[in-house]
């Protein structure tokens, strides 16, 4: 089937006249006539009953029309596509972020971004460490920002862009929220129900550290969105243990608990010595040439 054929088909059954028609695509009649039967062939049925000067969709043609629009369409719109995309009008980014990284850590870079490339269309997907790994490695992003991967691949590099602590952190109508302390004592806490983010990545949540100190994540309420723990958080179903750059609103404090000494680094990957879009270049540069001393301690 050949769009050259659609073409003619849907001119005739917008005009129902193979005259008109043939006017309308620039065609003579015998050759509108002929690429309509060649389609009629390979459809295996006619499209078209011929009466005098009118013709009229046959039922295997009204059926066939909407498809054989749509199909026009798509075509029409992955050609204009790729004419914008050539001509450097239409630019795209994929971004992975790791599911435990606020997007407010980045929006800088990514708002300078779009006033450099005003046409840019961003692509971010979510996902664990495991998961962004394997979209770095079957080329679905062209760049990653997240903690550790856990992922020893040789050809992912990394680049850090900064540190941040795990905090606690309880509703601010909580007991330990009225409490001054600028490092909590662990003995408030051994005891207390804990809440974690499902999607935080092993490779960067020691559990182990948590176990050496007397808690115990066995019991936890695990959920899969920053809302939804924070909710339970100010519902005191618990205490949260988050990436120092979550959850911060005025509806909960954040605690500092160095006994805890858990951090993470926050990095941009990619994958060495593969051809990178100039607006995942652009990124990368913008990322690497900022300073992210300010973001946090």
């Amino acid at each position: 089937m050949e769009m050259q054929q659609v073409r003619y088909f849907l001119a005739v059954a917008r005009a129902l006249n193979f005259t008109r028609a043939a006017e309308e695509c620039a065609v003579t009649q015998p050759a509108l006539t002929r690429a309509i039967r060649q389609l009629e062939e390979e459809l295996g049925g006619d499209l078209l009953r011929r009466e005098g000067r009118l013709s009229h969709l046959t039922d295997l043609g009204q059926r066939m029309l909407p498809l054989l629009q749509q199909c026009y369409d798509s075509a029409l719109t992955a050609k204009s596509l790729a004419a914008k995309v050539k001509a450097g009008e239409l630019a795209a980014m994929t971004l992975a972020v790791s599911r435990a990284l606020d997007l407010e850590q980045i929006i800088s870079p990514l708002t300078e971004m779009y006033r450099k490339f005003p046409g840019l269309q961003l692509k971010l997907r979510r996902g664990t460490g495991e998961q962004i790994a394997a979209m770095l490695k079957n080329g679905e992003v062209e760049l990653a920002i997240g903690g550790p991967l856990g992922e020893s691949w040789d050809r992912l590099e990394a680049w850090p862009m900064f540190s941040e602590a795990f905090d606690l952190v309880v509703g601010a109508d909580h007991s330990l929220a009225a409490r001054n302390e600028i490092d909590l004592d662990i003995e408030l806490v051994r005891d207390l129900r804990f809440l974690v983010h499902g999607e935080v990545d092993a490779a960067e949540f020691d559990v182990g550290r948590l176990r050496a100190a007397g808690i115990s994540l066995d019991h936890a309420h695990e959920v899969d969105t920053d809302r939804d723990l924070e909710s339970l958080v100010v519902g005191q179903f618990g205490v949260a243990i988050v990436p120092a750059s979550a959850m911060n609103s005025s509806r909960v404090r954040h605690l500092n608990c160095s006994a805890l000494d858990l951090r993470r680094t926050v990095a941009i990957y990619i994958v060495t010595g593969r051809p990178r879009t100039r607006e995942a270049a652009a990124f990368l540069t913008l990322v690497r040439s900022s300073n992210w001393s300010q973001s946090l301690a």
